[in-house]
């Protein structure tokens, strides 16, 4: 099976001259932080309740989660990565490099799916594959590790949170096949070239 059979939705994206109160006032919220609306918010405004939740989740999770903006990237690369989500990775990559001042042989390493130079980063990435992959099943050792580590339990439900938040873009991302815009291109990412174990999916 090739990407192309992978259904695309038919919907297109909202323009915030043409959205009702509710959705205009998300997307000029979106343009106000970031200088443009990107694809990603424009699709996801088909549904506003869906573009309204993804925004309350992933504001409380960078500001309540109790994690570092670096810890941040590396966990919703991480879990972008796992999802294969071009968008994302291209996004949060972008983001890591110029707002959370990840060092760019961590970013380098989750983009590749190779090994994290940083042993705590590296439990952490691993950690959060973990949790995604398990679908929030992890066994006693793999929770051992991540203590050991020296995170904490209710840093577990923050990365649930992570994984709900990318959730709702990774796979609206899919379903839209959203384009990349220019501000990410940069960083553009592919999962059929990088992500070895998502390839798979697409036989």
């Amino acid at each position: 099976m090739e990407q192309q059979s992978i259904y695309q939705v038919s919907l297109l994206p909202v323009k915030s001259n043409s959205a009702d109160k509710r959705t205009q006032s998300l997307l000029e919220t979106a343009k106000r932080q970031m200088g443009i609306v990107p694809n990603m918010y424009a699709n996801m405004a088909n549904f506003p309740a869906m573009l309204e939740a993804y925004g309350m989740a992933y504001n409380l999770f960078r500001t309540e989660g109790g994690f570092s903006p670096i810890e941040q990237e590396v966990i919703f690369l991480t879990i972008s990565r796992e999802n294969g989500c071009d968008y994302c990775m291209a996004a949060h990559s972008v983001v890591a490099d110029l707002l959370s001042k990840v060092p760019v042989e961590i970013t380098e390493a989750i983009r590749n799916d190779e090994i994290i130079p940083d042993p705590r980063l590296r439990e952490l990435s691993k950690f959060t594959s973990i949790m995604v992959n398990k679908r929030g099943r992890p066994t006693n050792e793999d929770v051992k590790e991540f203590l050991i580590a020296e995170y904490t339990e209710k840093q577990i439900l923050a990365i649930i949170l992570a994984i709900s938040v990318k959730t709702i873009s990774n796979y609206s991302n899919h379903i839209f096949h959203t384009p990349v815009d220019r501000m990410f291109k940069a960083r553009e990412w592919s999962a059929y070239k990088f992500g070895r174990k998502f390839i798979s999916l697409f036989r």
